[in-house]
């Protein structure tokens, strides 16, 4: 059992760090990245040539009997949702970090790159159902809030559920977000090549700016020749010796999650999801610069 003086140390350390990082790095290419929610009245002015005749304001004119325009500024306050999976496979990591890890530093850093642009974050932590909603909200102390459940939360479920979690924020945020699924994306049926999740997507994305980071370690894609092991299945609680001295097992491990982050990745690109695969060993600061360079 971690001690809560041990979660405050963690929730300090990734504050320095990713404070650092949003400040240094992220800031300008976080504003660039994502666009603000439309577009506010600012003012009325003359009309000049070359305006839109669209924008007179036809009151304003006819009481000065002579033509004004509305003007119009973009609305930069966005809400950035951190959508996060908590099931089972969080805890796995052979590299540098368990996801769990890796998903609250880049959580993290997001937010507080959200928090120097005035916008209002956002949390929900999922499984195979919805475990934890935190409303969006600003402030410092709100984004600790967040960092810190992320580290200590124990979720009561096991599995996955990415149609489950899109539906739920379909529901419960009305206004256009931005918003950040954090997962290692394996809700899929590889037997029938679908995700599980599409339909929910389908919607999601119809309403709100949805991006993708999916998280991965190197033992998920390659399985290590040890001879006979025993594995376990952290979603579903299933053990199983498995030979990975054959090199035909080794193979068909392979083959599968190829098909399955094939399956994911097709799903994502086929609503316009920008997304990028992340290792537990990876510069994610890269890849997020990545990311954020393909949106401008």
């Amino acid at each position: 059992m971690v001690s809560q003086s041990d979660i405050l140390k963690k929730v300090r350390k990734i504050e320095i760090k990713t404070r650092g990082l949003s400040s240094e790095i992220f800031a300008g290419k976080y504003h660039s990245a994502f666009k603000g929610r439309g577009m506010s009245f600012s003012e009325v002015r003359e009309y000049k040539l070359g305006d839109d005749v669209r924008d007179i304001d036809w009151n304003v004119t006819a009481r000065s009997r002579s033509p004004h325009i509305k003007v119009f500024e973009e609305e930069r306050e966005l809400t950035l949702m951190l959508v996060v999976d908590v099931s089972g496979s969080r805890l796995f990591g052979t590299r540098n970090m368990h996801k769990q890890e890796l998903a609250a530093e880049m959580a993290a850093v997001l937010a507080f790159s959200a928090e120097k642009n005035g916008d209002k974050i956002g949390c929900l932590l999922f499984s195979d159902k919805v475990e934890l909603f935190i409303p969006p909200k600003k402030g410092r102390n709100h984004i600790l809030h967040i960092i810190r459940q992320l580290l200590e939360f124990e979720p009561t479920g096991n599995g996955t559920d990415i149609g489950g979690a899109l539906r739920f924020i379909t529901g419960a945020i009305k206004k256009h977000t931005t918003m950040f699924l954090i997962s290692d994306m394996m809700d899929v049926d590889v037997a029938q090549g679908t995700a599980r999740f599409e339909e929910a997507l389908k919607v999601v994305t119809s309403k709100h700016d949805v991006v993708a980071l999916r998280l991965y370690d190197h033992r998920d894609e390659e399985l290590p020749d040890v001879g006979v092991m025993e594995m376990l299945d952290s979603e579903s609680g299933k053990r199983v010796w498995v030979d990975t001295g054959s090199a035909a097992v080794r193979n068909a491990y392979r083959t599968y999650y190829k098909k399955m982050s094939f399956i994911a990745e097709g799903t994502l690109m086929r609503y316009n999801v920008d997304s990028v695969a992340v290792a537990t060993d990876d510069d994610y600061v890269k890849s997020l610069i990545g990311l954020f360079k393909k949106r401008k």
